[in-house]
């Protein structure tokens, strides 16, 4: 059974049988989309960061949304490719319930930003100046994106690129934007 198949064919169990199953199924979908899972409880390493504009931003405040964390650059040929995917599904799913950020590998705030408008993204930009995003998360090679959850637990990760303007990975996306949000409990840490 090809990948794409076994993929379909979990996803379509997983939306008739609801969030539960989705998040039952999920471990087998992300193995068809040839993504690595984690442990159903692992949480991501926290970070806080500045956007392209400045301001701040921690992953403690994205949570009740499905986070897509990529690692790019202006010199990456690939992320040329993938972040106006990225930018596709950020606007289908909108930011209440998807929160797309590229953490910028080491380049300036004007340089991200220009290409940013060439490639008409709207999305969060974070600069990464000293790479201590990226060692944070271990990313070696550019591009790599993590998924994050809804309740904040670390879900999938891809190193090197892929096709993500794929039926397959917006279905991923839409089962994880379906998912229950869990509110932490008192005793939860922030991210």
């Amino acid at each position: 059974m090809t990948r794409a198949v076994a993929a379909v064919l979990v996803l379509a169990h997983a939306l008739v049988a609801g969030p539960t199953a989705a998040r039952a199924e999920l471990p087998a979908l992300l193995s068809a989309l040839d993504l690595r899972g984690y442990a159903p409880e692992e949480r991501p390493p926290a970070f806080t960061g500045r956007r392209a504009d400045g301001s701040g931003l921690a992953l403690h405040d994205l949570r009740g949304r499905v986070v897509l964390l990529t690692f790019w650059a202006t010199w990456c040929a690939p992320c040329r490719t993938e972040l106006p995917v990225f930018e596709a599904l950020h606007r289908e799913f909108g930011a209440e319930a998807l929160a797309v950020v590229a953490v910028n590998a080491r380049e300036g705030a004007s340089e991200v930003r220009e290409y940013a408008q060439a490639l008409g993204l709207t999305f969060t930009l974070l600069l990464d100046p000293q790479g201590e995003i990226q060692r944070r998360y271990g990313v070696v090679g550019l591009p790599t994106t993590f998924f994050i959850g809804r309740d904040g637990r670390a879900v999938a990760r891809a190193i090197g690129p892929r096709d993500w303007a794929t039926p397959q990975f917006r279905e991923l996306v839409l089962t994880l934007v379906r998912e229950p949000a869990r509110r932490p409990a008192a005793s939860d840490p922030k991210q």
